[in-house]
């Protein structure tokens, strides 16, 4: 008589307890402290403006600093920028930039990959929110950090790197003691700095790996699961808009349309306007309207497919030949915008009416826009 084997289950990977206990310790401190403190105390308006300001140092240091500056080297400033977003990245305590960009870049290059995106939104929201950083899931690269070589020659990161430890103690102690000793409420600073901050800056983080991969829309890529969110985007000064994000990651922006709420794009541009950033990146319009379209061109096929119609076939050849169109008339009106900016730089010197002609391709390709929208609303 045969004996079946019984499959053994793959063991977990080990608790990091470290990191448990900071995110247990931490959110149990903050939830639990808060209400209790308020009941007995009234925070002044001094200590409840530091913590809005020092929520926002992390927040931005991260996503200015961590994110599109060293992530995405979507743009450059000077070493006081990067030692002040050093300090608040370390303030923020989610690792060193060294560290954080590494993770990071392996995640844009495995995307929803689940053997190697480290925080892959396929294996679902708690994962991706902050399971991944409770198990030894990554312990085989800790200490791999062949895909940041270009960051291991910027002194300021090898310096944070370094003395990352002493910098969380520093300013995680540092900030909510001396906001304390200048108010007159230690315990409250500490209560509301330390731990609520804390909380709070390491979950508005988080969302962009868990709700920007799994709730929202998809203008731009349905290539991967990150997804346009408004309401992310609020709480995270500007990440949300990830769709865009993931389709054109070395742009300085994550919003492009002037009412989106991007905080950190706008960080950056006044940096820019002071002096202190340079060499901003901007993916081309014309390559981010050419993604809407053929977007909004594979929705259209699949509703059209899904339907059961009885010019079906000739729906989708219109379809595809409205498409070819917007194609033409989008290439044509970029074209000309550009040779117009160049002629106005003075990089192009020419006789040819180009604001003639910059206004009648610019109808055309609004006419066409109008004429592609209203066709394929009909299948929305």
């Amino acid at each position: 008589m045969k004996i079946s084997k019984i499959a053994k289950t793959p063991a977990k990977p080990k608790i990091i307890w470290l990191n448990t206990l900071v995110f247990a310790i931490t959110f149990i401190v903050a939830v639990l402290g808060l209400p209790v403190y308020c009941y007995f105390y009234d925070y002044n308006l001094a200590t409840i403006i530091m913590f809005l300001l020092a929520t926002a140092f992390c927040g931005m240091s991260i996503t200015a600093g961590y994110h599109r500056l060293w992530s995405h080297r979507a743009y450059e400033t000077n070493i006081i920028i990067r030692f002040i977003f050093a300090v608040g990245g370390a303030f923020a305590i989610q690792n060193s930039a060294l560290h954080w960009c590494s993770d990071h870049r392996v995640h844009h290059r495995h995307v929803d990959d689940n053997d190697i995106d480290p925080y892959s939104a396929k294996k679902g929201f708690w994962y991706s929110h902050i399971g991944w950083m409770l198990r030894e899931y990554q312990a085989h690269r800790y200490h791999d950090y062949k895909n940041v070589k270009d960051l291991q020659r910027d002194p300021i990161v090898r310096w944070q790197h370094k003395y990352y430890l002493a910098l969380v103690l520093i300013t995680n102690f540092g900030f909510p003691l001396l906001t304390g000793i200048i108010t007159g409420s230690i315990i409250g600073s500490f209560l509301l700095i330390g731990f609520v901050r804390l909380v709070v800056s390491h979950h508005v983080t988080f969302f962009i790996n868990s709700l920007a991969h799994l709730w929202g829309t998809q203008p731009y890529s349905n290539k991967n699961t990150a997804r346009d969110n408004p309401l992310v985007a609020l709480l995270t000064y500007g990440e949300g808009y990830h769709n865009f994000h993931h389709a054109f990651e070395f742009d300085y922006r994550n919003a492009i349309k002037w009412w989106q709420f991007d905080p950190t794009k706008w960080l950056i541009k006044s940096l820019s306007y002071v002096g202190l950033a340079k060499n901003l990146k901007k993916c081309p319009e014309v390559r981010i309207a050419r993604s809407i379209a053929a977007q909004q061109l594979n929705k259209t096929q699949d509703r059209l497919s899904s339907l059961s119609l009885p010019d079906k076939e000739e729906l989708i050849e219109k379809l595809q030949n409205e498409y070819e169109l917007l194609l033409i008339k989008m290439s044509d009106f970029y074209r000309i915008k550009k040779a117009r900016l160049d002629t106005a730089k003075g990089l192009v010197i020419d006789n040819i009416d180009l604001y003639g002609q910059y206004n009648e391709l610019k109808k055309c390709w609004f006419e066409q826009q109008k004429s592609w929208q209203t066709f394929i609303h009909q299948y929305a």
